[in-house]
């Protein structure tokens, strides 16, 4: 199975299902000295463990992770990083019925196709939302890298559920991680609730759209052309399960607006940019996103990303079996009702991981050393 590796500097390569013995991965290429301990990791995958909030899975998993390797006396060695995530709350029975039948909105159709019949159906194996517990630990890495490195903070929020949007200028970032739903408004939770409660009921789900905002991103990250920064974000951002879309900047409003007003000037501002040789600059707006050319421009990084409704559903639904003959399912088992607010912190972490490659690969070419 390819795919299961991303980045070109800093290279995180998951492992493992969803009712499996458990899930980890390896991250290469981190530099040595990075203070870092499993509790840097965990403060991430606390965020998005499962059994938390009214429109998350009943599934109770701990998400405890194991360091074991690549770190030593609390900083990076500059070897591989490996760690494990244990699965303890596995109830495989639930999905018995799922082996000769596939879940409609699901990846059980393409994965028979892909690998000739031969797939996990317990929870939907690898294609399952559990994958994800890697990329967070993984990002958490990341996450702190860029800490050190330059002060960056990636801050996420929900900013629409179910079709009930947070108004423009309601949002607040800061504190979106204290709140349900890593919501961008103290208002925003009640309704969500009572979204949440009425789609419950009709055996639904729900969708919604996350804000990610990338602070103190040094100017100068990307490449040109086929690996430009938001290309890059983009296919991070895309390579998670329920994601649909992906807006930079203003995204598809900017195909409504006039050069005249998506343009964002640029003043003078004092002192030099790097090591004292490259001009610095002032933005009148940011409708760009932080990004220009595919390079960043040392502006805040903004991207938003349409996450799509859970599959599982609790209604019957028609299907095919893998004789091709019609038939109903019905999906049992623990699911997530929405995928907000669990995939925040896993979209955060995505984030992390392509401005972290993009940062070492731009030291590197600075160094004369090219890939």
């Amino acid at each position: 199975m390819a795919g299961n590796t991303f980045g070109r500097v800093l290279r995180l390569t998951t492992f493992g299902e969803s009712h499996g013995p458990g899930l980890g991965g390896v991250l290469d290429g981190c530099p040595a000295g990075l203070p870092l301990d499993e509790a840097d990791l965990q403060a991430e995958l606390d965020l998005r463990r499962p059994g938390q909030g009214p429109a998350s899975t009943k599934r109770k998993e701990p998400d405890t992770v194991r360091l074991l390797s690549g770190v030593f006396e609390g900083l990076t060695t500059g070897t591989p990083i490996a760690f494990y995530i244990a699965n303890e709350d596995q109830r495989s029975r639930d999905y018995g019925n799922l082996a000769t039948l596939f879940r409609p909105g699901h990846a059980d159709w393409g994965y028979h196709q892909k690998f000739g019949g031969f797939r996990d159906y317990r929870g939907g194996g690898r294609s399952s939302g559990r994958e994800t517990a890697a990329r967070v630990a993984g990002g958490a890495i990341a996450r702190k890298l860029l800490t050190v490195e330059c002060g960056t903070v990636i801050r996420a929020a929900c900013v629409e559920l179910g079709g009930i949007a947070v108004p423009e200028a309601e949002i607040e970032m800061k504190d979106a991680a204290a709140r349900p739903y890593f919501a961008a408004s103290e208002g925003a939770p009640p309704l969500w609730d009572a979204a949440v409660a009425e789609a419950r009921a009709a055996g639904d789900t729900l969708g919604g759209i996350v804000r990610i905002v990338a602070e103190q991103v040094p100017a100068g990250l990307g490449e040109p052309v086929f690996d430009r920064l938001d290309a890059t974000l983009a296919h991070a951002l895309m390579s998670v399960g329920a994601v649909k879309g992906v807006e930079v900047g203003d995204g598809f409003a900017a195909a409504r607006s006039r050069g005249s007003a998506n343009n964002d000037p640029l003043m003078p501002a004092q002192g030099r940019e790097g090591c004292g040789h490259m001009p610095r600059a002032r933005f009148g707006s940011n409708h760009a996103g932080g990004i220009l050319g595919g390079i960043s421009s040392g502006q805040d990084i903004v991207l938003q990303v349409a996450v799509k409704p859970i599959a599982s559903i609790a209604r019957e639904q028609a299907t095919v079996d893998t004789e091709g003959r019609a038939a109903s399912v019905t999906v049992g088992g623990r699911h997530d009702l929405a995928a907000i607010p669990r995939i925040v912190p896993v979209l955060s972490a995505m984030t992390a991981l392509a401005l972290a490659d993009a940062l070492l690969l731009q030291r590197r070419m600075a160094a004369g050393e090219y890939l």
